[in-house]
């Protein structure tokens, strides 16, 4: 996939379901699948990662802006990132912080650059760029890192959701960027993934994916739903 080290195979197809397999450097993910969600790189309750493994769970999911606050990045870095922190060996998706965006609106500045809000545990200043976003999600370690982007609440002005999805692509442009400069620096092999956006706008949503696909990514995930549309808006789009 373009030089990633990602693949994925089809291997069955009934008219718009399909079985797949992609194979990471950590593992292979079946899909369609559940992705089990780790916000701090723990399953509430006193799941272990040892439980994940035999029930048949394949990849977890962790949050970057919530691990960046605590522990920090940093420090899991230096315990051989999520893999090492968690003890789980198989495939790991970090999100990129974007979801704060829209859920710290309260708190939040947004500029070209990147978003400026305050931390949710003591109020402390964060200036999260797509840049800022890479570097602590390669800092984790996942197998794949989600691109920073530009959550809109829906229903949102058209002209506002043109705005964010513009600044979505030049944002995922230096994510990319910056996992390419990261994985060969370090001699990594993270993978990243797009996100597509464009509010409840079915040509804003079209003309987003067109555009993020000419990047050839080894994925792309469909973004900013599930945030103030009716089910019936959310299914239309996806």
């Amino acid at each position: 996939m373009g030089g990633w080290n990602l693949m994925f195979d089809v291997l069955a197809q009934q008219d718009r379901a399909r079985v797949g397999e992609m194979r990471t450097v950590h593992g292979v993910i079946e899909t369609p699948c559940f992705m089990n969600v780790a916000t701090q790189a723990a399953i509430k309750g006193g799941v272990s990662t040892r439980d994940l493994e035999e029930v048949g769970c394949q990849v977890m999911l962790c949050n970057t802006y919530h691990l960046h606050i605590r522990p920090g990045d940093g420090l899991i870095r230096g315990m051989g990132g999520l893999h090492g922190f968690t003890k789980w060996e198989r495939p790991i998706l970090t999100d990129s912080g974007g979801f704060q965006v829209f859920s710290l609106a309260k708190l939040r500045k947004i500029s070209e650059n990147g978003v400026e809000f305050a931390s949710h545990v003591d109020g402390s200043k964060i200036h999260m760029t797509p840049e800022l976003s890479m570097q602590i999600q390669h800092n984790l370690g996942s197998t794949i890192a989600m691109a920073f982007d530009e959550c809109v609440e829906n229903p949102a002005p058209r002209g506002y959701v043109e705005e964010a999805s513009e600044r979505t692509i030049r944002w995922l442009e230096r994510c990319k960027a910056e996992v390419e400069r990261l994985n060969a620096l370090h001699g990594k092999e993270q993978v990243i993934f797009g996100i597509n956006q464009g509010g409840i706008y079915p040509d804003v949503r079209v003309e987003n994916m067109k555009r993020i696909a000419e990047m050839g990514l080894p994925g792309y995930a469909i973004g900013g739903l599930a945030v103030g549309e009716s089910a019936e808006e959310m299914y239309e789009i996806i």
